[in-house]
């Protein structure tokens, strides 16, 4: 689904849900926002696809934190790539996403290497791809949850700091949220931003009355 110019929102189904990576593009290069769970590299092929974009055009991916669906297609897309593929995050999600940490969620579990991450984030950095990308730091969630506001668009891919059900922004999860008083604090981030539409990675896209539906939150 095209959000903006070059601002595609993915749609991958998985069991009774639905998440949805964010694909950018300026011309040959490409920028994927989260990966999806394991095992949907082919439906993740075929949805970058479909917005016009192959695997080998694609330059960066984001990961906005650690867990499984957003990190999940990573190592397929390092090997099955036929360019260098610069991978970003915040520095504290960088050992659960390499695998140096089992996953914080689910602690039990062996530590699994899922790929490398080339470069760290910082809050109110600016990465260079299609007009702008500025990193907001939004813990809570995790503690290196990270959320990215397009500056061309007005776009906020909000990663898990906040969900959405029919276009409405919900807030917080507080269920899956590690502080939830930290993730709330996190959303007051937004209040800083020209905001015109917001795609949440569990809901998908919300374009009515945004500013005043952040606000609300």
């Amino acid at each position: 689904m095209e959000i903006a110019k070059n601002v595609h929102m993915l749609h991958l189904p998985f069991r009774e849900m639905a998440i949805h990576p964010t694909m950018l593009f300026d011309g040959d290069t490409a920028v994927l926002v989260d990966t999806g769970f394991p095992g949907q590299m082919e439906e993740l092929r075929a949805a970058m696809e479909q917005a016009g974009v192959a695997l080998h055009q694609l330059a960066a991916v984001i990961l906005t934190h650690q867990d499984i669906d957003h990190i999940g297609n990573l190592p397929e897309l390092i090997s099955q790539g036929t360019r260098q593929l610069n991978v970003y995050a915040h520095e504290l999600e960088r050992p659960y996403i390499e695998g140096d940490l089992p996953p914080i969620r689910d602690p039990q579990l062996a530590p699994l290497p899922k790929g490398k991450v080339t470069r760290t984030l910082a809050d109110g950095e600016v990465l260079p791809y299609c007009g702008g990308i500025r990193v907001i730091h939004t813990p809570g969630h995790t503690e290196g949850h990270i959320s990215l506001y397009l500056m061309q668009s007005k776009t906020l891919l909000a990663g898990d700091s906040l969900y959405s059900v029919n276009g409405t922004l919900m807030g917080v999860h507080a269920p899956t949220a590690l502080d939830v008083d930290t993730a709330r604090r996190s959303l007051k981030k937004y209040n800083a931003f020209d905001i015109s539409s917001v795609i949440c990675y569990h809901g998908g896209i919300s374009t009515e009355n945004i500013q005043e539906q952040i606000r609300a939150l």
